[in-house]
């Protein structure tokens, strides 16, 4: 016969700790500094208001995310619209939009129309959250961003837009990184795609660096289906650790692919993971663009990265 579980036995076995001396000294100086708390809040109410304040806003920066109002344009600011310069409805709106407002982005894309030519986008508030909002994580936030940038040029969404672009790209070669990239954002608002497409990929080998940096940039924002595998090729192969790079953030987070379009390139991707052709640094970035693209935290870990896809799959 066994002897009879002891009491400490029984409350271990019900998951209670039988009190120690060094628990109930614990308990003794939480007492104490409960009590000293209460003795200071009742002589010095307005500190202790104070820390508490102090208190709050620790806990929300570690809580999840908590709305402040509704998400909803309020009457007051809609009719208000009317009275305001362009600038300032694009700045509302797109910090609107930003903050994922309901009724922003349809708005802009009323107004639009209204503000071409009348707007300042390469410098003060709203050149800021036009760079913010070309880097949301809502493709609706990038296209009225981009759909602000053309009013801002005052660039009409038309054929003749694209061919007077397409003759400054033979003869200002010192602006053909913003020409290359404003025609990016023309070809994603569905001007003249096919045709900007056939530019873009006869530039991605160029000679010059530049030109090939910002063709990939294009094919990022153009986001056909077909764009995927030439910025596959560039970086894996470009000599330039910039053009690779540039290819690599149009295939993982930048531009305008939908989420379905950056997963296609998954295989590829996996394949690259045992490229001995590539230097360590574009093999890390091999990595990276899979984390971005996914959401999985795998490391540089390949066979991880194989049994994920394997489950994962939708193809």
């Amino acid at each position: 016969m066994s002897p009879e579980p002891s009491q400490d036995q029984n409350a271990a076995q019900h998951g209670i700790r039988p009190a120690t001396p060094a628990v109930g000294k614990r308990r003794l100086v939480i007492l104490v500094i409960a009590l000293a708390f209460t003795l200071f809040a009742a002589m010095n109410p307005a500190a202790v208001k104070a820390a508490w304040a102090e208190f709050e806003r620790i806990i929300l920066l570690k809580s999840d995310p908590l709305p402040a109002s509704p998400a909803k344009l309020s009457d007051h600011e809609i009719e208000g619209l009317s009275a305001m310069a362009p600038q300032q409805q694009a700045q509302l709106l797109m910090e609107r939009a930003i903050n994922h407002y309901e009724g922003a982005i349809e708005l802009i894309d009323k107004q639009v129309p209204s503000w071409y030519g009348q707007l300042e986008v390469e410098k003060g508030p709203l050149a800021g959250l036009l760079y913010t909002a070309i880097n949301a994580n809502d493709l609706r936030v990038r296209a009225a961003s981009l759909e602000i940038t053309l009013a801002g040029y005052n660039l009409p969404k038309s054929p003749e837009t694209v061919d007077n672009l397409l003759v400054r790209l033979q003869n200002e070669p010192e602006h053909r990184a913003w020409l290359l990239w404003v025609l990016g954002v023309l070809g994603n608002r569905g001007v003249e795609t096919p045709r900007l497409e056939t530019v873009f990929l006869d530039r991605i080998h160029d000679p010059d660096e530049t030109t090939r940096t910002y063709a990939v940039v294009g094919l990022g924002l153009l986001a056909t289906e077909s764009s995927i595998a030439p910025l596959l090729d560039a970086f894996r192969e470009d000599p330039s650790p910039h053009v690779r790079e540039g290819a690599a953030c149009a295939i993982a987070q930048s531009g305008m692919f939908r989420e379905e379009q950056r997963m296609s390139a998954v295989p590829s991707l996996l394949n690259m993971m045992d490229d001995a052709s590539l230097d360590p640094t574009t093999r890390s970035w091999v990595f990276q663009v899979l984390r971005d693209i996914t959401g999985a935290s795998l490391g540089s870990d390949p066979t991880a990265w194989r049994n994920w896809w394997s489950e994962h799959d939708r193809r």
